[in-house]
C-alpha cells in the first residue's frame, strides 16, 4: 500500500463545525490567564505527521545504545531543571511545588529505567525450534511506526513520559497531543527530548484542540494511539481506532476502593487513607475514593481519618506550608461541588468540608462524606477531588461486593494482616493492580492500567514497551 497515495490530514473544508477550544496556561491559583497559544494549523499538523513519518525508517535503525544514550541523557535534564520545571507545572495546574518537583525526578528515573533495561525487554524470544521443525525460532518485537498520544493535565510529564520513554526505546517515534490546560508542559517535553539530542522529528508537541484528534488519528502516517482521560474522550479514541483498525491502550480513570480490615493498623490505615486520597489535590486516577472500612474499626478509622483531613493546609501551592492547593479547573470543581450537593440533598452527611473556599482560585475543601447510597450520582462516579466517601460493612463479602461494585477497575487498597484475608483482597477485587497495606502508586517496575471501563492495555515494564511492537514470529528452515 502507497502511503503517498492515501487520504492525508484532511483539510479545513473536512473539519466544518469542530470547536477551537483555547489553549491557554491558566493560573488554578488565582484564576487569571498567564500565556495563551495559537493552535496549529492544519498545514503545520501535516508537515509535523510528515516530519515523523520521515524520521520513523532511520531511527527504527538506530541501536539501543544510541536510544539509551538520549534516554539518559533526557534524564539529566529533567534532573537539572527539575526546580524551573515544578515551578511551571504548578503554575499551570496547580499541584504543590513538593509534589511537581518528585513528579520531574520520577520521570528522570523512567527515562533511566528504559535506557538500563529496554534492550533486554525486547530481545528475541526464543522457541523450541525442533518442536516447530525449524533450525531456528523465534518472537522478535519490532517499533511499529508513529504514536499518537492523547495525555491529560493531571501529572503533565509523568503521564506522557511513562509513553514516550518506553515507545522512544523501543525504536517508534510520536506525537503528543497535551490537554489545552498545560501548554508550556506540552512543549516542555519536546523541548527536553530535543535538546537531550533526540533525532528531528522523533517526537512532536501537536498544539491542538481535541477536536482535530480524530483526523490524526486516522492519518494513515499514524499507526496507533495512547490515551490516558475520561471514559468518553477513551470511547471517542477507540471508536475511531477501531475503525481504523489501530491498536489502542487506553486508561480511563477509576474510583479505587480502599479497604480497612479489623486486623489493621488503624492508625497507619487512616494517615495513608488521608495521602491517598488528597494526593495531587484529589486529582489522581489511582487515588483511593471510596473507602471501606469494618464496622469493628469503623469508629476508630473515621475519627483518625477526619482528624487527619482537618489538619489539612489548604492553600499557595508554592508555599512549602500547603497540603492541598486549588483544583485544576473551574469547570473540575463545579462538577465536584454538584457531586457533593447532590448527595448531601439526597441524605448523605458530611463529616468535615463541603464547600468550596471564599477566595480566588479553585480550590475546594479536603471533604469526608458518609451514608452514600447508590442512587447518588457520587456512589458511581469518579470525584476528580479531594472529596472521600466513606462506607460501613459488616464483613469482608459485603466490603469486596461494595469494591466491586463500580464500572471502573484501576486499582484498589487493602489493610489486613489476616493471610487469607490479603489472599481474597488479591483475587476477588475486579481492578488492575492490588496494594495490601499500602497506597497504590505507579514505578517503571510494576505493570500500570485497568480494566472494566478503566481501560486496557498496560504501561511501564516490559508489558508497557511491548505494547507499541510487532511481535513477529520468525522460523528459519
Amino acid at each position: 500500500m502507497d502511503l503517498l497515495h492515501l487520504p492525508r490530514y484532511p483539510p479545513p473544508s473536512m473539519q466544518k463545525g469542530l470547536t477551537i477550544m483555547a489553549i491557554a496556561t491558566v493560573d488554578p491559583t488565582t484564576g487569571s490567564t498567564i500565556r495563551e497559544f495559537e493552535p496549529m494549523t492544519d498545514d503545520e499538523v501535516d508537515a509535523a505527521l510528515d516530519r515523523a513519518a520521515q524520521a520513523f525508517p532511520g531511527y527504527r535503525r538506530t541501536t539501543f545504545e544510541q536510544r539509551a544514550g538520549w534516554l539518559h541523557a533526557t534524564a539529566d535534564l529533567l534532573e537539572a531543571e527539575a526546580d524551573e520545571t515544578a515551578a511551571m507545572m504548578t503554575q499551570e495546574m496547580g499541584k504543590t511545588l513538593s509534589a511537581a518537583k518528585a513528579e520531574v525526578l520520577k520521570c528522570a528515573k523512567a527515562f533511566r529505567h528504559y535506557a538500563d533495561h529496554g534492550a533486554a525487554m525486547l530481545a528475541d524470544e526464543i522457541a523450541d525450534a525442533d518442536a516447530v521443525g525449524a533450525s531456528r525460532a523465534y518472537m522478535r518485537y519490532q517499533p511499529l511506526g508513529v504514536i499518537l498520544a492523547v495525555m491529560p493535565w493531571n501529572f503533565p510529564l509523568w503521564q506522557a513520559v511513562r509513553f514516550i520513554a518506553p515507545a522512544l526505546m523501543a525504536g517508534n517515534v510520536g506525537v503528543l497531543k497535551h490537554a489545552s490546560n498545560v501548554p508550556q508542559s506540552a512543549l516542555y517535553i519536546s523541548d527536553v527530548l530535543r535538546r537531550a539530542g533526540l533525532p528531528e522529528g522523533c517526537f512532536q508537541t501537536l498544539l491542538i484542540p481535541s477536536s482535530m484528534v480524530e483526523p490524526i488519528l486516522r492519518d494513515p502516517r499514524v499507526a496507533a494511539a495512547t490515551l490516558t482521560g475520561s471514559e468518553p474522550a477513551g470511547r471517542a479514541v477507540a471508536a475511531v481506532a477501531g475503525d481504523e483498525v489501530k491498536h489502542t491502550v487506553l486508561e480511563l480513570g477509576g474510583s479505587d476502593p480502599y479497604i480497612v480490615m479489623p486486623s489493621a493498623d488503624i492508625s497507619a490505615a487512616a494517615a495513608t487513607a488521608v495521602t491517598a486520597r488528597v494526593q495531587n489535590n484529589g486529582q489522581s486516577c489511582i487515588a483511593a475514593k471510596r473507602f471501606i472500612v469494618h464496622t469493628d474499626v469503623y469508629d476508630e478509622f473515621t475519627e483518625a481519618f477526619v482528624a487527619g483531613f482537618a489538619e489539612l493546609v489548604v492553600g499557595d501551592p508554592t508555599d512549602e506550608a500547603t497540603d492541598v492547593g486549588p483544583l485544576a479547573t473551574e469547570q473540575g470543581r463545579e462538577d465536584l461541588e454538584k457531586l457533593v450537593d447532590d448527595a448531601v440533598a439526597a441524605g448523605a452527611t458530611v463529616l468535615i468540608g463541603g464547600h468550596r473556599l471564599d477566595r480566588s482560585g479553585w480550590f475546594y475543601e479536603p471533604t469526608v462524606i458518609t451514608d452514600v447510597t447508590d442512587t447518588m450520582d457520587l456512589y458511581a462516579a469518579e470525584a476528580f477531588g479531594p472529596v472521600a466517601a466513606l462506607y460501613r460493612v459488616a464483613d469482608i463479602e459485603e466490603a469486596i461486593a461494595i469494591a466491586n461494585d463500580t464500572t471502573f477497575g484501576l486499582g484498589g487498597n487493602a489493610w489486613t494482616t489476616d493471610p487469607a484475608e490479603q489472599q481474597r483482597f488479591i483475587d476477588e477485587i475486579d481492578s488492575g493492580q492490588v496494594f495490601i497495606n499500602g497506597m497504590t502508586t505507579s514505578y517503571p517496575e510494576l505493570g500500570f492500567g485497568g480494566i472494566k471501563r478503566s481501560g486496557y492495555g498496560r504501561e511501564l515494564t516490559a508489558h508497557g514497551i511491548r505494547e507499541f511492537c510487532n511481535i513477529k514470529t520468525v522460523w528459519i528452515g
